[in-house]
């Protein structure tokens, strides 16, 4: 089976940050466990992550890496 998105996801994909590289670069930053307190996870395909905000209800993306795993670049939808 083909996956038509798997070039543009890997390219997608950067070299792992520290979480003080990509704060300084996106902004916030969520652990795994920050990320489960704040949101409801509906869904992932690498590097995207869909995401509900349990405050608010708004939906959007994260990205994220795998290792050290943390999730950034908050996007409303």
């Amino acid at each position: 089976m083909s996956d038509a998105t798997e070039t543009i996801r890997r390219e997608l994909v950067a070299e792992p940050g520290s979480r003080e590289y990509l704060e300084a670069k996106h902004g916030k930053v969520w652990s795994t466990s920050e990320l489960q307190e704040e949101f409801e996870v509906l869904g992932f395909m690498a590097p995207l992550i869909a995401v509900e905000q349990r405050s608010t209800g708004q939906k959007g993306l994260l990205y994220f890496q795998h290792s050290p795993r943390f999730y950034f670049d908050f996007e409303a939808k």
